[in-house]
């Protein structure tokens, strides 16, 4: 278990790498190598690249996300990114994006109308 101060500077570092990953993939065109590379740099941090995230099953990347601490805000981010990645290169994350959504709709114990409405575009898509 991390001590206060510990997962005080966790939960900035997670932040900030998220905040870096939505940057990249905001712009909804085609990402360029340079913002491919910068976007597998940023996944390093919690030890993906682009290749393993496709590669990971559903339960295997939420499992990750939790081992790294992230808690209920920062998985939706996660799963936010994964929606924009999504429409900004082709990839279909949309998969990944429900199970972390449900993931958190189900065990937050909390009913949250925006996760909801997460999840109903995410399986429109």
């Amino acid at each position: 278990m991390l001590n206060k101060g510990l997962r005080d500077e966790e939960k900035i570092r997670i932040d900030n790498v998220l905040k870096t990953l939505r940057t990249i993939v905001f712009v909804p065109q085609p990402l360029s190598n340079s913002d491919k590379i910068d976007l597998d740099n940023q996944l390093k941090e919690f030890g993906l690249k682009i290749e393993t995230l496709v590669d990971y099953s559903n339960e295997d990347l939420i499992t990750l996300l939790l081992r790294l601490h992230f808690d209920w805000d920062h998985l939706e981010q996660f799963a936010d990114f994964l929606m924009h990645f999504s429409k900004a290169e082709g990839y279909t994350f949309h998969e990944k994006a429900l199970a972390v959504y449900q993931y958190i709709q189900q065990e937050s114990k909390v009913f949250s109308f925006g996760i909801n409405t997460k999840i109903t575009a995410a399986k429109n898509k």
